[in-house]
């Protein structure tokens, strides 16, 4: 099953059609409910496509994979996960507002020393793809190839949560770094910023969003 390719209208390709757009669908309900502007939307290209477009994009998405079982099953499962994560923090998100958050997230990265943030995240992503690293460990694959494809959704998720999360940090580091080397506004010849300089280095500083 795993290797092959389902025809299209067989009850095998209605399964993997329905859990694909009800795990993509609850990925995107997350997303809306957390951030309906998209401003905390860690991902670039969902960023660019929208609400409409990025709807359309996923029905073709599940429409596509859900001929080849393996693949489908590692994204549902992929897409749960980070589904569940995002309705974790959607409720502060919300309360707080978008811009809100995004400053008070900034601001306790800002506080945080690197060396405790990376040991917080990899143990995070660590433990997590370990679970996952188990199930395809105890899985007969030519048996099991639906644990096996559960196992490996669950790696991809833990690696898509230490890639955005070390994007975000890496841009949010080498926004501080710009910002620091700035002139200093009390030295002599400091004739301040240029026009809309603030706004940009505040804005690439608070740009990349808390979520994978």
């Amino acid at each position: 099953m795993s290797d092959e390719f389902i025809q299209f209208g067989t009850r095998t390709y209605g399964i993997l059609f329905v859990l694909l757009v009800v795990s993509r669908g609850m990925d995107f309900l997350s997303t809306r409910i957390a951030t309906p502007n998209l401003i905390l939307e860690g991902n670039p290209i969902a960023r660019k496509l929208g609400w409409t477009w990025g709807l359309v994009a996923n029905i073709g998405f599940c429409f596509l994979f859900s001929f080849w079982p393996l693949p489908a099953i590692v994204i549902s499962t992929t897409s749960l996960l980070v589904a569940a994560r995002n309705f974790q923090s959607a409720w502060l998100m919300r309360s707080l507002g978008e811009h809100r958050y995004r400053e008070w997230y900034v601001e306790r990265i800002q506080e945080t020393s690197v060396t405790l943030y990376l040991v917080c995240l990899f143990g995070q992503t660590a433990l997590t793809a370990a679970v996952g690293a188990g199930v395809i460990y105890f899985t007969t694959w030519d048996r099991d190839p639906v644990l096996l494809a559960i196992g490996l959704g669950i790696i991809a998720y833990a690696l898509a949560v230490a890639f955005y999360s070390l994007l975000g940090f890496w841009r949010l580091h080498r926004s501080s770094v710009r910002m620091s080397r700035l002139p200093d506004p009390g030295s002599q010849g400091y004739a301040g910023p240029g026009p809309g300089e603030n706004g940009r280095l505040i804005q690439i500083c608070l740009r990349e969003p808390p979520q994978p």
